[in-house]
């Protein structure tokens, strides 16, 4: 009867050191996932504060160039901070997505939205392409680029001229020429991805 005892606390004790090593595991994962989204969060503010002292340092008197100089930078800090959220290629291109939105008159989510809607930001795109658009891919026929600079641009021409000078300015209206057999839910994707930009 006492070893019978003895075995149930050796059992009992067994199981709750079990349990409180996983419970502790548990705890170190999430605390292993906090510390990395915190070191996010620091380098976007390190980002969101260059842009602040940027500002400053601008001379008063400029009081226009300053407000399209802060608008611009946060365009910029807005697309790296979702780029960095969905660990995109495209991070290092999003002073060059806002000038080539600013020179095509365009608005400067839409060409990061597109691409989201493609490839997941490029990361399912044909290799050494720089194609995260889907930009003239039909069938086997595959456009390619030498760099996401030349995508970029030529993507963000093409929109311009191809879409938003012909009255197709929405995602719905875009999609009827740039996805035809697309149900609805290519414009759904893209609209879903400018609000997370905003």
């Amino acid at each position: 009867m006492r070893i019978r005892k003895l075995i149930q606390k050796s059992f009992l004790l067994i199981f709750v050191y079990v349990l409180v090593v996983f419970v502790a595991f548990g705890i170190g994962i999430k605390l292993s996932a906090m510390n990395r989204q915190l070191a996010y969060y620091r380098k976007v503010m390190d980002d969101l504060e260059l842009i602040s002292l940027l500002s400053l340092e601008q001379d008063k008197s400029q009081t226009e160039i300053l407000t399209e100089f802060k608008t611009a930078d946060i365009r910029v800090a807005n697309l790296k901070y979702f780029f960095r959220k969905y660990d995109s290629v495209l991070y290092d291109q999003s002073d060059y997505i806002v000038k080539m939105a600013d020179q095509y008159t365009l608005d400067y989510r839409l060409i990061p939205a597109i691409a989201m809607q493609e490839s997941g930001l490029c990361k399912h795109v044909y290799e050494g392409s720089h194609n995260c658009w889907g930009w003239g891919i039909y069938g086997n026929k595959v456009t390619r680029f030498d760099s996401y600079e030349e995508a970029i641009e030529t993507i963000s021409r093409g929109i311009k001229k191809n879409y938003i000078d012909k009255g197709l300015t929405t995602p719905e209206a875009i999609m009827r020429k740039y996805t035809p057999p697309s149900d609805g839910s290519w414009a759904f994707g893209v609209n879903t991805f400018l609000k997370m930009i905003e």
